[in-house]
């Protein structure tokens, strides 16, 4: 995983940055940057949600394996992409389209966890999502890289567990997971990434 990360975390040319907040890039750019969290095996088949020159979030490849990547959406003034497994996508789905129309934090959890409860929204036993985060000036879109203060993330999703379940601590740690959200469905172990 550390060579994963060592090569996602490698510095970015000047060249090439990505362009300002409000910018669509074409979807082979949109692509390549969206799929860079996850580990090479998994990049190639992932499906990617990016945006048209519209602004609309749309299905830009469908894909063929188990990973669903979100582009970087314009509009937020920071760089951000994530790629979950394809199990969590009706759950993902969910809160992008009660975002979409006007439903705000924390009300969209209170809404997916009652329909999680009442068998509206299937969950996975387990999930991973892998993301990128940064200023939008570090990242090369000409090479499909970032720069060195883009943080990466890693969780896995357990719905339902908790501290005592799993034997981790529920607040952040320092040197290791933790357990973020305990008890709901969005229950997750966090590992935050860094260089060697």
């Amino acid at each position: 995983m550390r060579q994963t990360l060592a090569v996602l975390m490698l510095g970015c040319c000047a060249p090439a940055l990505l362009a300002a907040q409000g910018k669509i890039l074409p979807p082979a750019e949109q692509i390549a940057l969206a799929v860079l969290p996850l580990p090479m095996e998994f990049r190639a088949s992932a499906a990617v949600l990016g945006y048209n020159a519209a602004g609309k979030l749309v299905t830009l490849r469908a894909g063929t394996g188990p990973m669903v990547c979100l582009g970087d959406d314009p509009k937020q003034p920071n760089f951000h992409v994530a790629c979950y497994h394809r199990s969590m996508e009706p759950f993902m789905a969910r809160g992008r389209d009660l975002r979409a129309h006007g439903t705000k934090d924390p009300q969209v959890d209170t809404v997916r966890y009652a329909e999680v409860k009442s068998g509206k929204i299937p969950m996975p036993k387990e999930a991973a999502l892998w993301s990128l985060t940064g200023p939008r000036t570090s990242v090369d879109v000409k090479n499909a890289r970032v720069g060195k203060d883009v943080a990466a993330l890693y969780e896995v999703y357990l719905p339902g567990a908790t501290a005592a379940s799993t034997g981790l601590p529920s607040s952040p740690q320092p040197a290791g997971p933790w357990l973020m959200d305990p008890g709901t469905p969005k229950a997750h172990i966090m590992f935050t990434m860094s260089m060697p």
